[in-house]
C-alpha cells in the first residue's frame, strides 16, 4: 500500500523535495528515520547547536507518521497504574506516567510554539466501553489514573451517543487533553522547523549498514560513508535488521483506515458534533474522527496476507456502518494503512545496545504523542543527560515472546477476537 493512497495527502501542505545523500559526510549525531520521533529529536539537537543529519529510506513521513490516525491520546495502553509499575519498576513509574499524561499538552504546545499548520485541535478523546464488563473495568482504572492527574471524566450511554453518534456502547471515558492533528502535515511541519534550526534531512537515503569504528559510528547510506559520534534509531514499526535484535523486539500489527468525501450536513450533524476523537474498548478497536473538511475517518486493525497484501477492509466498511448508522451508503473514497509496533508490556522501549547507539520504539498504537516524547528524550540522552534522569528506563534488547507465530497467525486470531467482541456487544445491545 502506497503513501499516496492515504487521505492525508489531500489536506496536507505540499512537502518540500528532500535531496538524497550524494556524498560522504560527518556529523555529531546521525538519525535513522524521518518521522515524528526522528524529527523531534533532530529539532532539539539542532537547537542545542549539534550537527545532526537525518536519513529516511523514502520520503519524509513515509512510514507510520504519515499514515497514522492522527489521534493525540494522552495515555499509555496499559490498563491500570499497577501494570505500568510492574513494567518499568518503581523508579520510573511516576516519571513515565507523568510523561504520558502530559504528552498531548506537550504536542499541542510544540505545534503552537512553531506555528505548525496541521489542523491541530484539542477537543478531547472519548474511549467508548463496548459492554458492561468493559465499563466497570474502565471506570475503576480511570479512577486510579485520576489520582495521578489524568483528569478523566465518565459519561453514560446517552452522553456517548450524543457526543459521537455511535450506537451500542454502554458508557465511556473522556480525556479533555486529547485531540487530533493532521499527521502528515505535522511531520512535514517538524521537517521544516528542524531544518530551519540547522538539521540536515535526506530523503531516499536508506541506512543499510551501521558499525562501530574507532570510537565513532560509520553508516552506509546510498553507498556513501557517514561518520557520526552518536546514532539515534527512530524506525518503530518499520524497524529492520540494522541493529541486531531490534526488529524482533516488537510485534508488528497493521492498522488500516478509510475516509469519506465531504459529507452532507444531514449525515454529518450527529457525528462527533463537539470534535472529540473516538476509540473503543474492543479487542479489535475502532478509532474515528470528523475532519475540518467534513470528511469522516474510520480505522481499525487489519492484517498482512500471505501474499504481502493487506486484509480487513470488508470488515471495516461493515463495522463503520453498524457503529454509525448514519454512514450507511456513504462512499469511502480513500483507504490506507501503516504498521504499529507493540511491546510485550505495552510501554515504549528505550535501548542503548552500545555506547552512543540509542534506539526508541514500541508506541503500541499511541505513537502520535508518545513518539514526540521518545524523540525528545533520545535527543536529551545524546546531549549527555544521564540515563537515570530520563523518564523512560533504558532496557536490554529482548525478543518479543512467540513473535513469529503471532505474525503468521494474525488473520486467524483477529477472526476469533472479532467473534468475542461481537458477542459482548450483542449481549450489551440486548
Amino acid at each position: 500500500m502506497k503513501q499516496s493512497d492515504a487521505f492525508w495527502n489531500v489536506t496536507a501542505p505540499q512537502g518540500e523535495t528532500r535531496a538524497a545523500l550524494g556524498g560522504d559526510i560527518r556529523c555529531d549525531v546521525a538519525i535513522v528515520g524521518a518521522g515524528f520521533t526522528g524529527l523531534r529529536a533532530a529539532l532539539l539537537l539542532a537547537e542545542a547547536g549539534t550537527d545532526v543529519a537525518v536519513f529516511e529510506a523514502g520520503d519524509v513521513a513515509n512510514g507510520a507518521s504519515g499514515r497514522s490516525g492522527g489521534q493525540v491520546n494522552p495515555m499509555l495502553p496499559v490498563a491500570k497504574p499497577d501494570d505500568l509499575r510492574r513494567a518499568v519498576g518503581p523508579k520510573y513509574f511516576e516519571t513515565l506516567a507523568e510523561a504520558a499524561l502530559k504528552s498531548a499538552d506537550d504536542l499541542f504546545e510544540l505545534v503552537e510554539k512553531y506555528q505548525i499548520r496541521c489542523e491541530a485541535r484539542q477537543k478531547g478523546w472519548l474511549r467508548a466501553d463496548h459492554c458492561d464488563a468493559a465499563r466497570v473495568t474502565a471506570q475503576e482504572n480511570a479512577a486510579l489514573w485520576n489520582k495521578l492527574g489524568a483528569e478523566f471524566e465518565f459519561v453514560g450511554r446517552d452522553e456517548v451517543k450524543r457526543l459521537t453518534g455511535a450506537h451500542g456502547y454502554a458508557s465511556g471515558t473522556v480525556s479533555p487533553r486529547g485531540g487530533a492533528v493532521q499527521p502528515l502535515a505535522l511531520t512535514r511541519g517538524l521537517d521544516r522547523v528542524a531544518r530551519g534550526a540547522g538539521a540536515r534531512v535526506y530523503s531516499h537515503s536508506p541506512v543499510t549498514k551501521l558499525v562501530a569504528e574507532g570510537g565513532q559510528w560509520v553508516l552506509d547510506v546510498n553507498g556513501h560513508r557517514v561518520v557520526a559520534e552518536k546514532v539515534i534509531v527512530a524506525t518503530n514499526g518499520y524497524t529492520d535488521h540494522l541493529v541486531a535484535g531490534l526488529k524482533r523486539s516488537v510485534l508488528p500489527l497493521t492498522s488500516i483506515q478509510i475516509a469519506t468525501e465531504p459529507l452532507e450536513e444531514d449525515r454529518l450533524a450527529a457525528l462527533c458534533p463537539e470534535g472529540h476523537t473516538i476509540s473503543d474498548t474492543r479487542r479489535l478497536i475502532m478509532y474515528c474522527r470528523r475532519e475540518p473538511g467534513r470528511q469522516f475517518i474510520y480505522g481499525g486493525m487489519g492484517y498482512r496476507t500471505p501474499t504481502g497484501g493487506v486484509g480487513g477492509w470488508s470488515w471495516l466498511y461493515k463495522d463503520a456502518a453498524r457503529i454509525f448508522p448514519g454512514l450507511k451508503g456513504v462512499k469511502w473514497s480513500y483507504r490506507w494503512g501503516g504498521t504499529v509496533a507493540l511491546t510485550p508490556e505495552r510501554v515504549p522501549h528505550l535501548f542503548e545496545p552500545q555506547s552512543g547507539l540509542i534506539c526508541g520504539l514500541g508506541y503500541n498504537g499511541r505513537g502520535v504523542a508518545m513518539s514526540l516524547v521518545m524523540g525528545r528524550e533520545m535527543a536529551r540522552r545524546a546531549l549527555g543527560t544521564p540515563s537515570e534522569d530520563l523518564p523512560i528506563p533504558v532496557a536490554a534488547v529482548r525478543p518479543y515472546p512467540f513473535r513469529e507465530p503471532q505474525v503468521l497467525g494474525a488473520g486467524v486470531a483477529m477472526s476469533y477476537w472479532r467473534m468475542l467482541d461481537q458477542r459482548e456487544m450483542g449481549l450489551r445491545a440486548g
